[in-house]
């Protein structure tokens, strides 16, 4: 027999266990390493969405900036507008060559709520001016664009005249205005009253109609 034969094994004794394979700490390294992937993973994640949303806050501050620097260019009023709409105007217009009439629908845009009731105890006067301001014109000046907002600024007048407020006459002449002003820079006394001029800007500034809207317009 050969010196590499295993040595005989006496009756009832069992052989000697083999040896166990050495895989236990390899399992423990591969599970350590995923570990680390996993959290290196989720921290990298964790890295991304916190950087974006600190880009997009950052984002809408600038948004929100710019916005609070261009606000005082827009046209905001401390109050909503209140509308004051008037009963629909019938009236013969002034064309001479044939009868025509014109039936406009006004609604006046205000400051504020309260100028409503202000100009409402005001209406049959209110009424009377435009209605003396309609029935002077032709019905050659009221189709154009031009004429409606000429007409628009002359109702406009007309509705604060019976407040007291006196406003710059649309359809004043150019001419009358110059020959005013000559004679105001040749007035030397001191003690004369303030020129129409500045009244009228004082009035505009108290004016409570921002604008004058048309509902309707018929001409026949």
């Amino acid at each position: 027999m050969s010196a590499a034969a295993a040595e005989p094994v006496e009756d009832g004794e069992a052989p000697p266990p083999a040896p166990a394979p050495k895989t236990g700490r390899k399992k423990l390294i591969i599970l350590v390493a995923a570990a680390l992937l996993v959290v290196t993973a989720a921290g990298g994640a964790a890295t991304y969405v916190i950087k974006k949303r600190a880009a997009a806050a950052e984002e809408a501050g600038d948004d929100a900036a710019a916005g609070s620097h261009a606000a005082p260019a827009r046209d905001v009023h401390k109050n909503p507008p209140s509308f004051l709409p008037l009963e629909p105007f019938i009236v013969n217009l002034a064309d001479r060559d044939t009868d025509r009439y014109a039936q406009v629908g006004i609604t006046l845009e205000l400051d504020d709520p309260h100028s409503a009731d202000e100009l409402k105890a005001y209406m049959p006067a209110i009424r009377n001016g435009i209605l003396m301001v309609l029935a002077h014109k032709t019905s050659k000046q009221l189709l154009g664009r031009a004429g409606k907002e000429a007409l628009a600024a002359e109702i406009m007048r007309e509705a604060v005249r019976p407040l007291g407020l006196d406003l710059d006459d649309p359809v004043a002449d150019p001419l009358a205005d110059a020959t005013l002003a000559v004679r105001s820079e040749d007035d030397e006394d001191e003690d004369a009253p303030a020129p129409a001029a500045k009244h009228r800007k004082q009035a505009a500034d108290q004016n409570p109609v921002r604008h004058v809207h048309f509902s309707s317009f018929i001409i026949q």
